[in-house]
């Protein structure tokens, strides 16, 4: 494997530019989608490079239950510098997954509080909570999708601005962004060089479902001062995964943007363009990471079948 098992762990770091770059200069629906694809494929192979490192980590163990086999030089040669990198990605792919069970665990744990915080309400696609405290987000699942939003924050916004609320929140159920948050959050923890894209894309799918929530009441400017007034009074969705309203932001770049013209669809930027060429760059550093994390995965399986005795 040599050096190849490494270069999944620190590849990520060819898509930061283009994490930030697609906020400023692609269709949120474009960003969501790019950035969400890269963080998943590149969180999944430096995992499974962890889990080949650990493999012969653990060999080395005393009383370990893999077989003798896994413990040959030929074994431990296949990873460079084997006796340190073997047991540090030990507690590392350990920490990997308990936080991403953690993550997952706490996902599950408010999305069915708040199911269960809505039982006696009607049936609706819309569950308005009598609570003086103001917010709203959108809540999939359960027997149905729904709009969750309290009349603190109802009581504060005019009928055109309630419109945008709803079409936002419907925008965000219809298009799922709760899958991309909850992939994005994961991959951030199974590897922390991937945290600048959950960021990123924390906001663009807020701002995708501004543009949907601007195509559905006709008027920019009204739902710019929807959330301008929701964000001056709201303490946004309980959970990351969860898309709320007013948040996250920062609310100033996206009103601002909501104020401009609407952005214009483009499938992949130009080559040309500083976000083409970050965008290029991430791609192949996706690439290059799911090809060095196969053949990773390949020369290990093939030297433990030859290091097993039958």
């Amino acid at each position: 494997m040599g050096v190849f098992v490494f270069l999944p762990l620190v590849l990520p770091l060819t898509a930061w530019p283009i994490a930030r770059l697609a906020e400023q200069h692609l269709h949120p629906r474009t960003a969501t989608r790019l950035l969400t694809a890269v963080a998943a494929v590149m969180a999944t192979c430096s995992t499974v490079c962890l889990g080949l490192a650990m493999v012969v980590g653990t060999a080395q163990l005393p009383g370990n239950p893999l077989p003798d086999g896994w413990s040959d030089p030929e074994v431990r040669a296949a990873v460079p510098y084997d006796e340190i990198v073997g047991k540090a990605a030990i507690p590392a792919l350990c920490a990997v997954l308990v936080a991403c069970a953690r993550t997952l665990w706490r996902h599950a744990r408010v999305r069915r509080h708040a199911h269960r915080a809505l039982t006696g309400l009607p049936g609706t696609g819309v569950a308005v909570l009598p609570d003086a405290l103001p917010y709203a987000y959108a809540l999939p699942g359960g027997r149905r999708d729904r709009v969750v939003v309290t009349t603190g924050l109802l009581d504060h916004l005019e009928p055109a601005e309630r419109r945008a609320l709803f079409a936002h929140e419907r925008a965000h159920l219809a298009e799922r962004h709760h899958r991309f948050l909850l992939a994005v959050q994961l991959a951030a923890r199974a590897n922390p060089f991937l945290r600048p894209l959950r960021t990123a894309v924390s906001y663009t799918a807020e701002r995708w479902a501004d543009e949907a929530a601007a195509q559905a009441v006709g008027s920019r400017r009204t739902v710019a001062h929807a959330i301008g007034k929701a964000a001056l009074m709201s303490r946004g969705a309980p959970v990351a995964t969860l898309a709320g309203f007013a948040a996250p932001g920062p609310v100033p770049r996206r009103v601002a943007a909501l104020l401009r013209p609407a952005p214009v669809v483009r499938r992949w930027p130009s080559l040309f363009t500083s976000v083409g060429l970050a965008a290029w760059c991430a791609a192949a550093g996706t690439a290059v990471s799911a090809m060095s994390s196969a053949n990773s995965a390949v020369t290990m399986v093939l030297i433990l079948h030859a290091a097993t005795p039958l």
